[in-house]
């Protein structure tokens, strides 16, 4: 086997959470293109609908679900769905999530920090205990990837709702105890740390918060913020065999944001 062949992910069955769109939708597509079978959870039935065209138009197979994982039956319900009519899933990428709401801390109401904590944080909980587990139970490994942020490390410049903040740091620590529990069984559980991306919600936060995000480009020392298909290839590493002696690793890619 060439060292490329072990990139390729023909033959699985990849679960992509927010893979409507955005850096869910990159990731989806990528994984795709390397061969994979994709499933896609989102909150919008037609942008669920392009992106799962998308996925046959590279010959793979794609099946939708439309949720919002930020309700934690309605996501363990697109969990058990993908189990029973798309499984078994050999990848779970844990994407979906956002800050949604930059409310300062002292005036945030606790329904919405809880709302959002949910958005975050107990999807990943809910799909990882119920894809990963399943992983774990048919005992042939499997990989786990969870989407935190940059954020997870460092506070973001000029912004409130500081529920992200809190909510990716502890997708890192869920993911690094979840790699120690699961590596005997093969299943890896890593994260990635995106910084800033053009993404349609930030392409949205350039036209009403401009300020924020020039600031954000000035602090980046590549000098820009990254297109969302820059991070598709990680996405591929990580859901491969190329990566099977990597777990519990935090890999940041945010154009060396963090250096500074």
């Amino acid at each position: 086997m060439g060292v490329l062949d072990r990139f390729r992910l023909t033959g699985k069955r990849l679960l992509v959470t927010g893979g409507s769109r955005g850096l869910g939708r990159a990731m989806a597509l990528a994984c795709a293109d390397a061969g994979a079978d994709i499933a896609l959870v989102g909150r919008d039935p037609d942008a669920l609908d392009r992106a799962a065209a998308e996925v046959r138009a590279l010959g793979r197979e794609a099946f939708a679900i439309a949720a919002d994982v930020g309700d934690p039956a309605a996501c363990e319900a697109a969990c058990r769905r993908a189990l029973d009519e798309f499984g078994p899933i050999d990848v779970l990428i844990n994407n979906a999530g956002g800050r949604r709401v930059p409310t300062p801390t002292a005036e945030m109401p606790l329904e919405t920090w809880r709302q959002l904590i949910d958005l975050n944080l107990t999807s990943v909980f809910v799909c990882t205990k119920l894809v990963g587990g399943a992983m774990v139970e048919r005992g042939r490994g499997g990989r786990v990837i969870n989407v935190a942020s940059v954020n997870a490390l460092v506070a973001g410049r000029g912004i409130g709702g500081r529920h992200y903040e809190a909510a990716k740091a502890a997708v890192v620590g869920f993911t690094r105890a979840t790699a120690a529990d699961w590596a005997a069984a093969g299943v890896t559980v890593n994260a990635i740390l995106p910084g800033g991306f053009l993404t349609d919600p930030n392409r949205k936060w350039q036209q009403t918060h401009p300020a924020v995000i020039a600031e954000f480009e000035r602090n980046i020392p590549m000098g820009r913020l990254g297109e969302p298909d820059e991070i598709g290839p990680l996405a591929v590493y990580l859901a491969s065999d190329a990566s099977r002696y990597m777990t519990g690793a935090a890999l940041v890619i945010d154009g060396g944001y963090t250096l500074w």
